[in-house]
């Protein structure tokens, strides 16, 4: 067996070409979605996310900013910003790229920004109204993992589901998306005791680590769907994500790439969050002022 290549970026064309429709009804009624990003330090790689989030933008007619500070900003400067974009009209989204410098509160500066302009889905409100099912935007990367799922039929309702990973941004919000679905869920870690038993039984495997190749095509069930959403750069310069490509694709049924997987997807629904932030924007704006509920 190989596997089935889950094309993230022949998706994610696909799904930007839907949502600049909307992008274009939008401008009809004088209203260009917005996204902000504010950048702090020097450091390459977010740099590169960067240059990429704002190049989609300008593909997708939406209208970009980059807010961009010395890694020694303080605190309380990238607080105001955040402050100033909350109040701006032209402005639907807000980004904050991470990691961000040491003496910065990350929880701080992701509460400050606007839950009506949370276009990572990272504000605690977001975040914990996955459990309910009533979250306005969705984190960007598990969200765009499941856009990946449904574009190729991939069924998840009674599957076995095994996130290996936890964190805010794709670990957690993942399990919670794919129970929302009805697949039986169980989250592990790279530190998990023989983790081998669960990976074997996943019918939908999620790996996101930060481990390069933690995951062989030894530990995949039979017929398994691998999403690998880590991203990691290896001595040589090349990019390999969490799981080994060779080995797993003789062993899958579908299995994302790295790159060209996960990652398209990730900055296609963040545009996909802002144009609806934006949507939101405009439906409160044509109600009149007396008449509204905040």
């Amino acid at each position: 067996m190989t596997a089935t290549i889950i094309d993230g970026v022949a998706v994610s064309k696909i799904i930007r070409a839907e949502w600049k429709q909307r992008v274009e009804l939008l401008k009809q009624q004088d209203l260009t979605p917005g996204l902000a990003v504010i950048l702090v330090g020097d450091d390459p790689a977010s740099q590169v996310y960067v240059r990429n989030k704002v190049k989609a933008c300008g593909e997708m007619g939406l209208h970009s900013e980059l807010h961009q500070f010395p890694s020694e900003v303080s605190e309380k400067t990238l607080l105001a910003r955040i402050a100033e974009l909350n109040a701006n009209r032209k402005i639907h989204g807000i980004l904050v790229q991470l990691p961000l410098p040491p003496h910065i509160d990350n929880n701080k500066v992701m509460e400050a920004i606007s839950i009506e302009k949370d276009a990572d889905g990272f504000h605690l409100y977001n975040l914990g109204a996955l459990v309910t099912g009533g979250t306005v935007f969705p984190p960007c990367t598990p969200y765009g993992v499941m856009a990946l799922l449904d574009h190729y039929k991939i069924p998840i309702e009674g599957c076995n589901a095994v996130v290996i990973g936890r964190s805010n941004i794709v670990g957690k919000p993942m399990a919670l998306m794919l129970l929302a679905r009805s697949a039986t869920v169980s989250i592990c870690t790279s530190k998990t005791r023989d983790l081998r038993q669960y990976t074997t039984i996943a019918d939908i495997l999620v790996v996101a680590t930060g481990k390069p190749k933690m995951i062989t095509g030894g530990m995949i069930k039979p017929g398994a769907v691998v999403v690998d959403v880590g991203i990691n750069r290896m001595p040589d310069g090349k990019l390999a994500g969490d799981v080994d490509f060779d080995s797993a694709k003789q062993t899958a049924s579908y299995i994302t790439p790295v790159p060209g997987g996960v990652g398209p997807m990730t900055i296609t629904m963040l545009l996909a969050n802002t144009v609806q932030a934006a949507e939101r924007f405009g439906l409160k704006r044509s109600v009149p002022a007396a008449l509204r509920v905040s």
